[in-house]
């Protein structure tokens, strides 16, 4: 069995793709930069093509030449892109088109892709409820604008063609090496860790972080099931504030300078409050203590820089 994943080497699909291949899978990644990661390692179970998912003609010959069983679209722009709404665009909605017409023509009926919790917007949107997939989505910046409307576009694919294009809405992926989307709740834990101060405007701002060991498996058990109950899945993670976030690092790094401007924020937080039932039952996922987590990102970093790591407490 074959997974084709377009944008393979980067933050989830390096840690998405040695799955696949625990799993069995033959995988050929197709990436506009492929050679950002290393899969020799994985030796004729991996193959890396070079392509640009904005061009319907690399996408088209890609899923030709390979014709896998199931596609798995990790290619997109992560953040507001406000400052760059052209090539924004180009990426995150042409270049999901083009995947979905691909399979299409090709017959690959299976795909899954990422959409976002910045769907949602502010949590102040829904109140102190938590919210599930079929709640109204009230983003708006582009990067929400344009997952919605991957949404939207995966559902007619799905009703018109009778496709199975599952979306999974990521919350605020974590992990030692992130650098682009979200990233307070990573630098909170990142930056003390390599024993440097960090400053945020408000500490009761609220996140909700998944580790991207976690978003990884859920893209590959989701990805390898012949179909799935529901179009888009809340990945939902740990609902935590800044401040909470920076008790925990202390805990492990007693004197790490992290401080905020504000006490307040909390009306400044994204949808934080999520149901993730319908993903965790479905698929069988039970993710790992969030604290467990800060202390495996801490370890990373230092080990990254040959200092001395921390031990749990």
């Amino acid at each position: 069995m074959t997974t084709l994943v377009f944008g393979g080497t980067g933050f989830i699909g390096r840690r998405a793709i040695p799955l696949l291949v625990e799993r069995g899978q033959q995988v050929v990644v197709v990436d506009l930069n492929p050679a950002s990661a290393d899969y020799s390692a994985y030796g004729d179970a991996v193959r890396v093509m070079g392509g640009d998912i904005t061009s319907f003609e690399d996408v088209i010959k890609a899923v030709m030449a390979v014709r896998p069983d199931r596609i798995m679209n990790l290619a997109y722009l992560l953040g507001s892109g406000e400052d760059t709404p052209h090539f924004s665009l180009r990426i995150n909605i042409l270049g999901m088109d083009n995947v979905f017409e691909a399979a299409r023509l090709c017959g690959i009926n299976r795909v899954t892709y990422a959409s976002s919790i910045a769907v949602s917007g502010l949590q102040t949107n829904f109140g102190d409820r938590m919210t599930t997939e079929d709640d109204a989505t009230y983003g708006t910046r582009q990067y929400a604008k344009h997952k919605m409307f991957n949404e939207y576009q995966a559902s007619q694919y799905n009703r018109i063609y009778g496709m199975n294009i599952t979306g999974i809405r990521p919350s605020n992926v974590t992990g030692y090496d992130k650098v682009r989307g979200s990233t307070d709740h990573v630098r909170c834990i990142t930056e003390p860790a390599e024993g440097l101060p960090i400053n945020f405007p408000y500490k009761a701002i609220r996140r909700l972080p998944l580790h991207v060991d976690e978003i990884a498996e859920i893209f590959t058990r989701v990805t390898l099931a012949d179909s799935s109950r529901y179009e888009v899945y809340n990945s939902g993670g740990t609902q935590i504030s800044l401040g909470e976030l920076a008790d925990i690092v202390r805990e492990f790094i007693p004197d790490a300078d992290i401080t905020f401007d504000d006490e307040g924020g909390l009306e400044h937080s994204d949808n934080y409050l999520v149901d993730n039932s319908r993903l965790l039952t479905e698929f069988e996922l039970e993710y790992k203590p969030y604290r467990d987590r800060v202390l495996q990102m801490i370890n990373e970093v230092r080990a990254h820089h040959n200092m001395p790591l921390v031990e749990a407490k």
